[in-house]
């Protein structure tokens, strides 16, 4: 029998210009309860300090409190604990949110609600924070991209600050195109501006989303997916001569071309574009690559992070 999300999901691809009006009491405390039982017991816990243990103690006397609240459209999530971790393979930290593991389990449901949507939205060059997409699958759809198709050469770009970057009206501008429930669009804004709490002070958020959480994921793809993706599948794609793909994982994505000079031409527009999301490219971290079958095959002794040869050219 189909599941109400599933419903959801059917009703999304098939009506693709579609506001969802009603939404909320698709999250209930079963779902709720569902995502607190799932998490990892020793997890890390936010600012209250409230373990997962506690959480599941404790839950019928909280979480009927929360969807009232959110019905109501009062619900105030607890600011975000900061910490800091080290960058795999790198120097320096990566600054992560975490949020409260109430809160967690709420940012969870409400993901799932909305990924109903969004999944039948998203195209199949997006790969990161995606139900049975992961990076492994997009490396895999590269290589099979450069080589089986006309694909000489490779834009390797990465986002600078990016989740730190997201700008707030923008974000809910794009949510608006598929999302006409003002108690989600109210929960949404709460998360954006809940604030960081670090050494004991609060810093408010004016943009940007904390890079944690099943809520950040999403909404840092539907902001690509807007901002990067369909303007190069709808309008970028059918101005060019030769072929060329995109293959994106999260806020990393390969361009890959048939002629350099597109790609040239891609490069240009493409910092246009991103100033207009107030997103920037990290020029440490994006390059043109050449790279052809056979050029592998004369430098298959070389190596590299992303697994390609690489011939660069400054822009």
């Amino acid at each position: 029998m189909e599941t109400k999300l599933e419903r959801i999901a059917v009703k999304a691809k098939k009506e693709t210009k579609l506001r969802f009006t009603s939404l909320t009491h698709h999250i209930t405390k079963e779902m709720i309860w569902k995502n607190l039982v799932h998490m990892q017991k020793g997890t890390a816990t936010g600012i209250d300090s409230i373990t997962v243990g506690k959480a599941i103690k404790e839950f019928d006397i909280w979480a009927e409190k929360m969807i009232n609240s959110i019905h109501l459209k009062n619900y105030n999530p607890p600011a975000i604990g900061g910490v800091w971790i080290l960058k795999p393979g790198k120097d320096g930290k990566r600054h992560i949110g975490v949020s409260g593991v109430a809160d967690r389990a709420l940012q969870r449901s409400t993901a799932e609600v909305l990924e109903a949507i969004y999944e039948q939205d998203f195209l199949d060059c997006s790969f990161g924070g995606r139900p049975g997409k992961g990076f492994r699958y997009a490396l895999a759809t590269l290589n099979k991209t450069i080589s089986s198709k006309k694909v000489s050469w490779v834009l390797e770009a990465d986002l600078k600050n990016f989740f730190g970057s997201l700008n707030h009206i923008w974000l809910l501008k794009f949510l608006g195109h598929r999302i006409g429930d003002p108690r989600i669009i109210s929960m949404i804004s709460r998360w954006l501006k809940a604030g960081v709490m670090e050494d004991g002070k609060l810093e408010v958020i004016e943009t940007g989303t904390p890079q944690s959480g099943s809520i950040s994921l999403l909404l840092s793809n539907i902001y690509l997916h807007y901002a990067l993706d369909l303007w190069f599948e709808k309008i970028v794609k059918p101005s060019l001569k030769g072929e060329a793909y995109i293959i994106r994982y999260i806020d990393d994505f390969f361009v890959c071309f048939q002629y350099r000079s597109e790609a040239y031409w891609f490069y240009e527009g493409l910092e246009k574009r991103l100033n207009i999301f107030f997103l920037r490219l990290d020029a440490n971290k994006t390059r043109l690559v050449e790279s052809s079958r056979y050029v592998y095959k004369r430098k298959k002794h070389e190596t590299s992070v992303s697994l390609l040869p690489r011939v660069y050219a400054s822009f």
